[in-house]
C-alpha cells in the first residue's frame, strides 16, 4: 500500500530481525534479576520447601548472558559457517536449560485463576523469565536453523528469487483439519487424563477410591483452597480438571478448522482469521511444561513400585503408600499425556497454517 504521491508504507520489522535483539535485552533483563537475588539472598524457591542455592542462580544468570552473546552471533550473517553451526548447537542447549524452569508455568496459571493468589512472587517471576527466554531463544533457533539450511528465516520457504522477501506481505493459507494420523494420536495420548479426572471426580462427590475417602479429600480442599477454587469445590467442582478441560479445548482448536477462523458461535469475531500466535504460543509452552513435568512423575512413580528409589510417604488425605503411588502415577499420565498431545497438535496447526511470503515464489514443504 502507498501514500498519496510518496513511498511505500513502511510494514512491520519482520520477527527475525527483532527476536535476536529482544532476547539480547532478555539476557541482560534475566542475569541482573538473577543475579541480583544471588547476591542479596532473596529466597527462589527450587521445590516444596527447599530454595535454590546461590551458586545455582550465578550460574542461570551467567547462562543469561551466555544465551544473550550466541543470540548476537546468530543474528550477525558474515561469520562463518563453522562459528554459526556452534552458535546453532549452543542454542539447543540453552533452549531446555531455560525450558526447565518453565515447567510450573501451568501450576502457577491453575493458582491465579482459581483466585489462590500467589505462594511465591520470585518463584512467578522466575517462570516467566524463564519462559520468555525459552521463547525468544526458540524463535531465534528456528530463524537461524532456516537460514543454514538457505531458507527464508521468515516463512521456512525456499525462495526461487534473491533475498528473503523481508518487507513482503504475508499469504496465509485456507483454513484446514489436521491429518487422520494427528487426530487419532491426540486423542490417544488425552486417554491419559481418564484415570485422574476419573478418581478426583469420584472424591469431589463423596465417593472413595485408591484409599482415600472422598469426605476427607473434599474437607481437605474446601480447607486449604480460597476464592473461586473453594467454590467450585463446594459443588462438585476440581479446578484442576477444570483446566484440564480447558486444555484439551485448546488442543481441539488446534486441530479443527475453527482454530483457525472465528466460528459463528463467536460475536464480532465470526469468519476473522485467528492470529497464528494466540493458541499457538499457550499450546507450546503449556504443552513443553506438562509434558516434561508428566514424564518425570510417571518415571519416579515406576522406579518407585520396583524398589530403585525409595516409596512413596502418605501425606495429608492419604493413608497408604500403594494409594500415593497411584495418584503420583496418574498425575504423570494425565500430564504427560494432555501435554504431549498439545505438542502433537500445536506442530500439525504450526504447519498448516503457516503463511508464506507473497511477493516471492516459494516451494511448499508439505505439512501434517
Amino acid at each position: 500500500m502507498r501514500r498519496a504521491g510518496g513511498p511505500p508504507a513502511p510494514r512491520r520489522r519482520p520477527w527475525p530481525d527483532w527476536a535476536p535483539l529482544a532476547a539480547q535485552v532478555w539476557g541482560a533483563l534475566y542475569a541482573a534479576v538473577i543475579g541480583g537475588w544471588a547476591v542479596t539472598g532473596t529466597a527462589v524457591p527450587l521445590r516444596a520447601h527447599t530454595y535454590q542455592p546461590v551458586a545455582l542462580l550465578l550460574a542461570q544468570a551467567a547462562l543469561a548472558v551466555l544465551a544473550a552473546g550466541v543470540c548476537a552471533v546468530a543474528a550477525t550473517g558474515d561469520r562463518s559457517r563453522r562459528g554459526r553451526k556452534a552458535a546453532g548447537g549452543l542454542l539447543a542447549l540453552l533452549i531446555p536449560a531455560f525450558g526447565w524452569g518453565a515447567i510450573g508455568l501451568p501450576i502457577h496459571f491453575v493458582t491465579l485463576a482459581s483466585g489462590s493468589g500467589v505462594e511465591s512472587a520470585t518463584g512467578l517471576v522466575h517462570t516467566l523469565l524463564n519462559t520468555c527466554g525459552a521463547g525468544l531463544l526458540s524463535m531465534v533457533a528456528v530463524a537461524h536453523r532456516r537460514r543454514l539450511r538457505g531458507r527464508c528465516a521468515r516463512c521456512g520457504q525456499a525462495h526461487d528469487g534473491p533475498g528473503e522477501g523481508r518487507w513482503t506481505a504475508l499469504t496465509h493459507p485456507p483454513a484446514s483439519t489436521a491429518s487422520a494420523r494427528t487426530r487419532v494420536t491426540a486423542y490417544v495420548l488425552l486417554c491419559g487424563l481418564l484415570p485422574w479426572a476419573v478418581v478426583k471426580t469420584v472424591w469431589l462427590f463423596g465417593g472413595d477410591a485408591i484409599g482415600v475417602s472422598g469426605a476427607a479429600w473434599r474437607h481437605d480442599v474446601e480447607t486449604e483452597a480460597t476464592g473461586a477454587s473453594r467454590a467450585l469445590a463446594s459443588v462438585g467442582v476440581d479446578v484442576s480438571v477444570l483446566a484440564a478441560l480447558l486444555g484439551v479445548f485448546l488442543l481441539a482448536g488446534l486441530m479443527y478448522r475453527w482454530g483457525q477462523v472465528f466460528p459463528r458461535w463467536t460475536p464480532l469475531l465470526a469468519g476473522r482469521r485467528v492470529p497464528r500466535l494466540l493458541p499457538l504460543i499457550p499450546a507450546w509452552l503449556t504443552g513443553g511444561a506438562l509434558s516434561v513435568y508428566g514424564t518425570g512423575l510417571l518415571v519416579y512413580a515406576l522406579l518407585s513400585a520396583v524398589g530403585v528409589v525409595p516409596g512413596l510417604e502418605p501425606v495429608g488425605v492419604f493413608t497408604t503408600t500403594e494409594g500415593m503411588a497411584w495418584m503420583v502415577a496418574f498425575g504423570g499420565m494425565s500430564f504427560g499425556g494432555l501435554g504431549a498431545g498439545l505438542l502433537v497438535a500445536a506442530r500439525s496447526y504450526a504447519t498448516r497454517s503457516r503463511p508464506v511470503c507473497a511477493d516471492t515464489d516459494c516451494r511448499e514443504t508439505g505439512g501434517s
